[in-house]
């Protein structure tokens, strides 16, 4: 009986292990059925980053949606690769897969901490995960994840599984893989790190947030500490090269934002290119290395040289008051935010660069013409000579004009103002008393005497600043080459994207002249050609409209040379030029030259009427640079795809759109500008130099655009709603000398060169009154040159002879 229940109790067992056996079969076929390939892991093209570079090969920007950069095995570091093993799976180099032994020591280990410091999953289930599977946290996912690790250990090296693993995991803040995650703390290359650095890197993929070192640096250190005790175990390292590493201090960086950090208007241009021309995925995710043009000193004092203008520009306007104002008792606990906020951020040298800082007021004192500040980093005294620009703001009064200027600090600062501070780079150690805040001529309001202060650093001379309001633009480019240099679309790349390099289209005023003029001369102008300068009125009945135009300086000037003309940048002058030889003409003309934007036609483009960028008049103004060849304007040199294949190179094209003799005479003529005419400003460059400035109707456009043999330079300034920049503020004194320091400091170290004189061009002694050949009796003469054959021939008449009209005068209207 007994052995009958027995032989029942087995066959049962056997059945039912049996199903159990089927079932499990099922369940695996079922689980097996949806599974993905695992052979497109030895395809592994993961999203990578793009990458753009300087002329010079410098990184200036990333674009990426998943920051990662694929590195070959043989480049990760060993003790790298040994910390990533010995902290996530140890027996990694033993197991098929999975790891029932680690499962159980990863228990037992959590358990005894009270907290998770071991996981259990090995590097081939992580990969597993990682790039087939979701995060949900069930059974069937661990199944499905247990299956995929066991083939791709079967069918994968354990190298080949840590080149995946390493690329792929995440690693906080951005990172993916080991080479972009060691570029984002320590702003290295993994070939670089030390062994601390790479124990602080193995312990982030438990937990990247958690164990973050910008946030949480105590459990950054508490986990490279278990790494570093990993690798003393598993005999990766000695206890003395652990113990150094403890001892190491990290260095650990702020995450660059390569984007805007020294080139974002070039930055930015790359990438809408590219994304209008390869789409995005291209653009974000197939690791594309793009050279540029541009080069990073020249774009760094492009950016100090443009922003300095425009401060200069802006404090001419006058001040628009003060951040904010405080009341007594408000100052200590405002200026202990401020000290706060400072003590967050890296503490600068007192021999980097002149910083703009916030500060309030706490003494003005008229007596001994001085107001005392005070902010995070010290206090300082602002002299009235660094504070006299501060007027009320009143767009029609000049800022030269003595009553422009402030006499008493009291005119423009209060107890508790809030303002803006320049600190010099160097502190000047001087001894200053600690006044209390007091309120200017209002002694009731007096607060006690004994408000502490407790500066850092005391600054003998500190200036009052403000943020300007007005914008600018600046672009360069190499004459010769096309290579565009240096592109600042703006004042400040953070407050507004918007380029004003490019896609601006601003009116350019008396910078469009030189097109004009270029194009009489084609049409048989000289230099010595005579205008009348005289009153002149155009009238639609049609549209019940007088036009009256007028030169700036509201007189008229008679019979003008065509040279004197341009170079002082007379309106009706160059208005009856343009109606003699057509505006249809000059509008053709102008698009041969590189405008690309409509132009109006009517006789208002004389004086500059119809928006155009900087880059297209620095493409016009290039044709006379390259005697009469036009060059297209390279931003880009090459586009590698991933693996290296050029699939873009660009040079910058030549095409001959006007003679050479007509593009030298103009440089002729435009340094004629820069020697005697509205550009005098820049002679200060010292070198040969040829230009013309800019200035609109109700001054809203500043421009000067001019060049050297090397390179073309335009810049504008102005307000984005169009408004006044105020009285006297032309492309002479808002625009050029802008121009003027950013070229002095691009050319300081290379050589000078003269512009080439071409064959066709000749040299003829003219009377500077009356553009024929000079007599005895003549006053000033001087040397012009003119196209081969078109010099005057005939000789000044002497006083008291009968002129003909038609010998004198080229337009007598």
């Amino acid at each position: 009986m007994i052995l009958k229940i027995l032989k029942w109790l087995t066959l049962l067992l056997a059945v039912v292990f049996g199903l159990l056996f089927i079932a499990g079969a099922f369940y695996y076929y079922q689980m097996c059925q949806d599974l993905p390939e695992i052979s497109s892991l030895r395809d592994y093209r993961p999203p990578v980053i793009t990458t753009v570079h300087a002329d010079d090969g410098e990184k200036i920007a990333e674009f990426y949606k998943y920051r990662r950069i694929v590195l070959p095995l043989s480049e990760i570091p060993q003790q790298l690769l040994y910390a990533f093993v010995d902290a996530e799976d140890a027996r990694f180099f033993q197991h098929t897969g999975i790891d029932i032994l680690s499962v159980i020591r990863a228990f037992i280990k959590n358990t005894a901490a009270g907290e998770i410091v071991q996981g259990g999953s090995t590097i081939t289930q992580q990969v597993a995960k990682s790039f087939f599977l979701s995060s949900e946290r069930t059974y069937a996912r661990k199944i499905r994840e247990a299956i995929l690790s066991y083939r791709i250990e079967r069918r994968f090296s354990k190298q080949d599984i840590l080149f995946l693993y390493l690329n792929q995991i995440y690693l906080g803040h951005g990172a993916y893989g080991v080479q972009a995650a060691a570029e984002n703390y320590f702003g290295k290359s993994v070939a670089d790190l030390n062994l601390a650095e790479c124990a602080l890197l193995a312990g982030l993929p438990q937990a990247p947030s958690r164990y973050s070192p910008f946030r949480y640096p105590a459990q950054a250190r508490k986990r490279q500490l278990y790494v570093l005790d990993q690798m003393v175990d598993r005999g990766h390292i000695t206890p003395q090269q652990a113990e150094e590493a403890r001892n190491t201090e990290l260095d650990i960086k702020a995450v660059r934002s390569w984007f805007q950090e020294k080139t974002p208007w070039y930055s930015e241009y790359i990438r809408r290119y590219v994304m209008y021309k390869y789409g995005e995925d291209m653009l974000y995710n197939q690791g594309l290395r793009i050279y540029t043009a541009v080069d990073i000193n020249m774009q760094s004092i492009a950016r100090e040289e443009l922003s300095r203008g425009l401060r200069d520009l802006d404090k001419r306007q006058g001040y628009r008051g003060p951040l904010d104002h405080l009341a007594l008792d408000e100052i200590e606990p405002f200026l202990a935010e401020l000290t706060a906020a400072a003590s967050a951020q890296p503490r600068e040298s007192a021999t980097t660069n002149d910083r703009i800082l916030t500060a309030v007021v706490v003494d003005v004192n008229d007596a001994e013409e001085t107001t005392l500040v005070r902010f995070a980093q010290g206090r300082g005294r602002i002299p009235l000579a660094d504070m006299a620009w501060a007027r009320k703001p009143d767009p029609e009064v000049a800022w030269h004009r003595p009553w422009a200027r402030i006499t008493k600090p009291s005119q423009a600062l209060a107890v508790g103002d809030v303002v803006l501070v320049k600190i010099p780079a160097a502190p000047s150690t001087v001894e200053m008393e600690s006044p209390a805040p007091t309120q200017a001529d209002t002694p009731d309001t007096t607060p006690p005497a004994d408000i502490p202060v407790d500066p850092i650093i005391d600054y003998d001379r500190v200036s009052l600043e403000q943020t300007p309001t007005v914008e600018g633009a600046l672009i360069c480019m190499e004459a010769g080459t096309g290579l565009v240099k240096t592109m600042v679309g703006g004042r400040d790349f953070f407050q507004s994207q918007f380029n004003r390099a490019v896609q601006a289209r601003r009116q350019p005023g008396s910078a469009f002249k030189p097109i004009i003029y270029a194009a009489a001369l084609d049409r048989g102008y000289t230099p010595a050609s005579i205008i009348v300068d005289s009153a002149i009125v155009f009238e639609d009945k049609e549209h019940d409209f007088t036009w009256k135009p007028r030169n700036y300086e509201e007189r008229f000037y008679g019979p003008t040379l065509f040279r004197k003309a341009l170079i002082k940048s007379h309106n009706i002058p160059t208005i009856k030029i343009l109606q003699d030889i057509g505006v249809d003409y000059v509008i053709d003309y102008a698009g041969k030259l590189g405008i690309t934007s409509p132009l109006s036609r009517d006789l208002s483009i004389a004086l500059g009427s119809s928006g155009m960028s900087p880059l297209e008049l620095i493409v016009a103004y290039s044709v006379f640079a390259n005697l009469g060849e036009r060059i297209t304007p390279v931003f880009i040199t090459r586009i590698l795809d991933r693996d290296g294949n050029i699939i873009e190179q660009n040079v910058g094209e030549r095409v001959r759109v006007i003679e050479q003799n007509t593009a030298y005479i103009m440089t002729h003529l435009l340094q004629g500008v820069v020697a005697e005419g509205t550009g005098r400003r820049v002679q200060a460059l010292n070198r040969p130099v040829a230009g013309k400035t800019g200035t609109t109707d109700n001054l809203d456009d500043a421009w000067f655009v001019g060049y050297t043999p090397d390179y073309v330079t335009a810049v504008w300034v102005g307000f984005d709603e169009e408004k006044s920049l105020g009285a006297s503020e032309t492309g002479a004194s808002a625009a050029s000398p802008v121009w003027l320091a950013f070229m002095q400091r691009i050319l300081a170290d290379k050589p000078v060169k003269s512009f080439h004189v071409p064959e066709g061009v000749v040299f003829s002694k003219i009377d500077a009154e009356t553009g024929l050949l000079p007599i005895a009796e003549s006053g000033e003469s001087f040397f012009e040159c003119f196209k081969e054959g078109s010099a005057p021939t005939e000789y000044t008449p002497k006083p008291g002879a009968v002129v003909k009209e038609e010998q004198f005068f080229k337009i007598g209207m």
